[in-house]
């Protein structure tokens, strides 16, 4: 088994607490779940370290137990740091060049924005809009939780978290008024950022 070594949370950014209809008080709640998904992926990989692979026939199950939740624990980690990093900002139509690569791949930033919506409303963990590196466009994906239906050589630019946890205690149920809320606090700058490092190619 290899070596690993641990990683701690990453800060939030005081933008965070100054969103417009997300609450400090659930933002605080949300950031100890990722807190907790840190310390999960930490010590699920200190279990794999000691592992005995030469008793592989007894400890098979023990194996595919701890990878699958693994991978939860590491897509709520990478979920939640792309969520947190890019709200913030004022929202509004995106600019620059994820603005145009949205008007080419969805017609509009209107469409665009309803096909996530849309998204969020029917998936019960997550909504992304990722880049997809093998057809060279974006999509709008939906995951049931942390670690369903991940698309390989895809690139996610947005994360829409729709887990109850992000808006129960500022909306209860209404999670079209949250889906809102989340749109208006988007920091494209952030965004067109990750087009940039990800060098995905202009429209």
């Amino acid at each position: 088994m290899s070596k690993f070594v641990e990683i701690r949370p990453r800060e939030l950014k005081p933008a965070l607490f100054e969103l417009v209809g997300i609450s400090r008080t659930t933002i605080d709640a949300h950031y100890r779940l990722y807190q907790g998904y840190v310390t999960k992926r930490n010590e699920i990989l200190g279990r794999l370290a000691e592992v005995d692979l030469e008793a592989a026939n007894q400890v098979y199950s023990e194996l595919r137990a701890l990878k699958i939740d693994l991978t939860f624990a590491v897509g709520g980690i990478k979920n939640h740091e792309i969520y947190f990093e890019h709200l913030g900002g004022e929202g509004g139509k995106p600019a620059g060049a994820i603005g145009a690569l949205i008007e080419r791949d969805f017609g509009s930033a209107d469409a665009w924005q309803a096909d996530l919506k849309a998204s969020g409303m029917a998936g019960r963990g997550w909504a992304w809009t990722a880049y997809d590196w093998d057809e060279g466009r974006l999509f709008n994906y939906v995951g049931d939780a942390q670690n369903t239906f991940p698309v390989w050589n895809a690139t996610p630019l947005v994360a829409l978290d729709v887990y109850e946890h992000a808006y129960f205690l500022d909306y209860q149920t209404d999670r079209a008024a949250y889906i809102e809320a989340f749109l208006k606090n988007l920091d494209w700058t952030v965004v067109n950022g990750w087009v940039t490092a990800y060098r995905i190619p202009p429209p």
